[in-house]
């Protein structure tokens, strides 16, 4: 089902001598603004392929590409490989560290409607639109996206392991994670890759809006080309990172809920919550989140320098109406989007996806101090989701509410970047295989 290519990607020229460190770059929507500015200001950042600023961003960054190939900053790899991805990483409260493996090549790009490459979240139509103008000017996958298989045998971690002994780079990134990147020309080990995979769905962990920048573009290639298409063509792939989801290392981390502003009093908002949920005070805002842990429907909130626990109760879970399958209506930010936002808040299912005052946190510190700060009324804390849910929502194509999953460490730019361009892709493996 999954039909996966080796790649020839374009990598920076280590004859040049530029420090890997201040080449690669982050996904833009997980820096701040201060953070992004600083990457601009190196003229050779991935971020300028990635995420290219101006009037005519995509234009300009197909310009730069141009550039970059004709004075031989960037050169394309002489074979096709399989490129071996691992991250090490930490996380705070453990002194345990994570190794999470993958590798990156190219994946067709299949409809939705195949089943084939499943997926968990809604996109917004402006933000595919730039992603394959983008695809369209400059021909390239600049960053991959994060895909995941299953795998409990690990076929091919010992293979991955033997190729990361001899790394093309290792650096730190922005995450205090160490990210090492190797690659595998072995036309029999690329074989098993290939085979591994056949047969298997892919989950889509991240990258939705680029995912859907590559099948749209495929679309439209495939209309234009119609006497002439065949399906081997460059635009019919795009360039993913896969990690098993039985490895103990794939980590997803929750993502909280902080609003502005709540037209009730304190008290009112308290008393429409006992409702629902059974509310009970706590002396410590910085044990929300662990008071809630391990427990279906429960959340931290923070109002106004107040703590509490909530926990939903059993039996009004009937309630939640939402056409949606029963696996996604189990989801703790289901509860929370229904019981609390539509039902106490009036703010509707469809307004929730784009409500202003409504801001999405990952740092659990950060939500307590924004309202200690005065600049939200309250925060809601919440559980991680496991990697079982994203699993079952993701079979019954259904979609989770937004920002339910924060798929850490995230993938990072800049280590590669694959041509989609006719004279520069290899199809069907045929170098190698």
């Amino acid at each position: 089902m999954a039909e996966i290519l080796p790649i020839r990607p374009w990598r920076y020229n280590d004859r040049l001598h530029l420090n890997i460190d201040e080449l690669t770059s982050p996904l833009f929507d997980v820096v701040s603004e201060r953070q992004r500015e600083k990457l601009y200001r190196n003229s050779y950042n991935s971020i300028h392929l990635s995420v290219p600023q101006g009037e005519q961003p995509a234009a300009d960054a197909a310009r730069l590409l141009d550039t970059w190939k004709q004075q031989q900053v960037l050169l394309q790899d002489p074979l096709p490989g399989i490129y071996v991805y691992y991250q090490y990483f930490r996380l705070p409260g453990s002194s345990r560290e994570y190794c999470r493996k993958g590798f990156i090549c190219h994946i067709r790009a299949y409809d939705w409607s195949e089943q084939v490459l499943l997926r968990h979240e809604s996109t917004i139509p402006s933000s595919v639109n730039d992603r394959m103008e983008l695809l369209e000017q400059t021909q390239l996958n600049s960053s991959p996206t994060h895909g995941l298989y299953t795998d409990p045998e690990f076929r091919l971690e010992p293979y991955l392991d033997e190729a990361i002994l001899s790394p093309i780079y290792e650096t730190e990134d922005y995450q205090g994670v160490r990210d090492v990147l190797a690659v595998i020309q072995d036309r029999d080990v690329i074989r098993l890759f290939m085979d591994t995979l056949q047969p298997k769905q892919i989950l889509l962990a991240d990258g939705h809006h680029r995912y859907e920048g590559s099948l749209a573009y495929r679309k439209a290639m495939t209309a234009r080309n119609s006497g002439t298409h065949t399906g081997q063509e460059g635009y019919n792939y795009h360039l993913m990172y896969f990690t098993n989801t039985e490895a103990d290392d794939l980590r997803i981390l929750p993502t909280h809920r902080v609003l502005q502003q709540l037209d009730l009093t304190d008290e009112a908002f308290i008393a429409r919550l006992q409702e629902y949920f059974t509310v009970t005070p706590k002396s410590d805002p910085y044990e929300l989140n662990e008071v809630i842990a391990g427990k279906a429907w429960a959340f931290g909130l923070y109002l106004s320098g107040n703590s509490y626990k909530l926990r939903l109760k059993p039996e009004v879970l009937p309630q939640l109406d939402w056409d949606l399958p029963q696996e996604v209506k189990e989801l703790d930010l289901t509860v929370m989007h229904y019981f609390i936002f539509e039902k106490i808040l009036g703010i509707g299912r469809e307004e929730q996806r784009n409500y202003e005052g409504l801001s999405y946190v990952r740092n659990f510190t950060a939500c307590i101090s924004q309202v200690d700060a005065g600049k939200a009324r309250l925060a809601l804390i919440t559980n991680e989701i496991t990697i079982e849910q994203v699993k079952r929502v993701c079979y019954s194509g259904a979609m989770m509410p937004q920002k339910s999953t924060f798929f850490y460490p995230k993938v990072i730019s800049g280590f590669l970047f694959s041509s989609i361009k006719e004279d520069e892709f290899v199809t069907a493996a045929s170098a190698c295989l």
